[in-house]
């Protein structure tokens, strides 16, 4: 078997997808686990991916949001924030 992925490297890849494509996509978690698998080939599975995105929804680096469907996004700054 090819070495070992660790699953900090996988959230770090699915930040940068959802991130790079801000305002132009919105991803579900089944296609971001989807593109990470693809991504990584042998070396990611989908539980591996599921807790990828464990991670970054609890580190608050990414929210679920619910618009028709759950999306996974970076959290959005409000006005006063900026």
């Amino acid at each position: 078997m090819p070495d070992e992925l660790k699953m900090e490297e996988v959230a770090e890849a699915m930040y940068k997808m959802v991130k790079d494509s801000m305002g132009q996509k919105k991803w579900k978690a089944t296609d971001l686990t989807k593109a990470v698998v693809e991504l990584f080939g042998d070396r990611c599975d989908k539980a591996l991916a599921k807790l990828a995105i464990r991670e970054l929804v609890e580190s608050g680096k990414c929210v679920y949001t619910y618009f028709g469907g759950s999306f996974i996004e970076i959290p959005h700054k409000e006005g006063a924030e900026n």
